[in-house]
């Protein structure tokens, strides 16, 4: 190679996109947020810093990152965890473990856009399939007809229908309280399948002989090989899954521009929804740059992390 200059230009192409797709994007993106540019004047001001001091200090900011890392701490384990179990259960079946890797990867293959609107319908407060089932759930001749008075001479459940049913039903996309748990649902509902996909890959991966050495030395219950043979033997697997359902959750959009737009009293006010209202809505692309390049080092910073303090200990 060193006489020879043909490796440059296979590489080179490579190279060159990366650059162009990659590196100079982020390049502009810094350089636009220590301004106040926006689409359609003739110049701009150079402010640094000043972009960044907002995102730091104004409330409304604040509760961005609030809400984007409630919402990947309420997505990423359960996905995880969700995904490793279901992939574990579906590897123990003899028959129908196809049809159930069909079911849950159909979430994953749907235009989440799609979803989002037929979650909007579902969760309605009127006419919403959800709380029309926890209304039919006061109905005490249909669920609890067993325990009515005429059997026992009296009904134990009185008071708890007293102080449930009365109550209105939750908002769930118009209450502070229920928004972003909602998002957060409607995420592990889609993400689950995809990281169950992964774990059944890892977990064909896993060398049988292994388990037979297990069984030998003692380890007779599912939950022991487990723990000392499909737990570690994955660990590569749960690098990978934990880091991309990290960055995914943290790029969560769809759903909350289709349902909530942020709302309501920015609970859901997320990230790349945050870049999308000032860089587009608003036309400020000095602030949506300076999110783009924190939401960047966030990313960057959390994938660091996990390879460095997990991938560490699962090489074998």
């Amino acid at each position: 190679m060193g006489r020879s200059k043909a490796h440059y230009w296979f590489v080179g192409p490579a190279i060159l996109l990366m650059l162009l797709l990659l590196i100079a994007p982020v390049v502009v993106a810094a350089a636009l947020s220590m301004t106040d540019y926006s689409l359609g004047n003739s110049g701009f001001n150079w402010i640094g810093w000043e972009n960044y001091e907002k995102l730091f200090t104004r409330r409304s900011y604040s509760k961005m990152f609030t809400a984007s890392l409630t919402y990947v701490l309420l997505v990423v384990p359960i996905s995880v965890a969700l995904g490793l179990g279901s992939a574990l259960l579906i590897s123990s079946l003899r028959i129908g473990g196809e049809l159930y890797k069909a079911i849950f990867f159909l979430p994953v293959m749907a235009t989440l856009l799609a979803m989002a609107i037929v979650w909007e319908f579902a969760l309605n407060p009127i006419v919403g399939v959800v709380n029309d089932i926890l209304r039919s759930g006061c109905d005490k001749s249909v669920i609890y007809g067993f325990l009515s008075g005429s059997w026992l001479g009296y009904d134990p459940l009185e008071s708890w229908y007293g102080s449930a049913c009365e109550k209105k039903f939750p908002l769930w996309l118009g209450d502070r309280k229920y928004a972003l748990g909602t998002i957060a649902f409607i995420g592990i509902w889609q993400a689950f399948g995809f990281n169950m996909v992964l774990y059944l890959a890892g977990l064909t991966s896993v060398p049988r002989e292994l388990y037979q050495a297990a069984q030998m030395d003692g380890a007779d219950s599912a939950w022991e090989r487990f723990k000392l043979v499909t737990w570690p033997m994955l660990g590569p697997t749960h690098v990978f899954v934990i880091t991309i359902s990290s960055i995914r959750s943290f790029q969560v959009f769809d759903t909350v521009e289709a349902l909530t737009e942020g709302g309501p009293s920015k609970s859901t006010y997320v990230m790349i929804y945050a870049m999308f209202e000032k860089g587009v809505r608003q036309n400020l692309l000095g602030m949506g740059s300076a999110i783009t390049i924190v939401f960047l080092i966030f990313v960057l910073i959390l994938t660091l992390v996990q390879v460095y303090f997990v991938n560490r200990k699962v090489h074998y």
